[in-house]
């Protein structure tokens, strides 16, 4: 990569990292404990996952570290921990069928598996915290319906999102340059 690639690929780094770091201070929340929602909130990392996996990685490491900085309780900085896990693997694949995006079936079910691979990390991050003498039902409604669940249905919602700030993004010639995916379709011809 030339070090004009490199310098747009660290700009957007640290772009997507300050976006990912204020969305969650000033956007809608919706707080069920032990879930949290916030609006829009996995756009910043889903965004770094169409540029690269190590673009993604620093992402989610980055919104990470800013959570924490920002005083979020420490099961929320160990839940942004876990994006690391669907950055990086979703970004892996994309880069290797990058084409896949151009086909609204095949991108619904890109979102589909980052969605299970997220909600399985948080949810195996938050039994530590809320199990603890929990009973089968409660534990089903907690951790398996709010925080798996919710957190599918919170990655899919955000994921849309991404879909449609990328493809405004992905017109700039820039940064299209230095992206693995060009091209996202998530409903037919749209």
């Amino acid at each position: 990569m030339n070090s004009h690639k490199q310098v747009l690929t660290l700009t957007m780094t640290a772009l997507l990292i300050a976006v990912g770091t204020v969305i969650p201070l000033f956007m809608p929340k919706v707080i069920i404990g032990p879930m949290s929602f916030t609006l829009a909130s996995h756009v910043a990392i889903m965004i770094a996952l169409f540029l690269s996996p190590a673009v993604a990685v620093a992402v989610a490491l980055g919104t990470t570290l800013g959570f924490f900085l920002a005083g979020f309780p420490f099961v929320v900085v160990m839940r942004a921990l876990t994006h690391v896990i669907w950055a990086y693997l979703g970004s892996k694949y994309a880069q290797k069928h990058p084409n896949m995006f151009k086909s609204s079936r095949k991108t619904w079910l890109f979102n589909f598996a980052i969605a299970v691979i997220h909600a399985v990390g948080e949810m195996i991050i938050v039994i530590p915290f809320y199990y603890a003498g929990m009973d089968i039902q409660t534990f089903l409604y907690m951790i398996v319906g709010l925080v798996g669940i919710g957190t599918m249905v919170h990655s899919s919602v955000d994921f849309f999102i991404t879909t449609v700030v990328w493809k405004v993004l992905a017109k700039n010639s820039t940064i299209a340059g230095i992206a693995n995916v060009k091209t996202v379709y998530l409903l037919k011809n749209a």
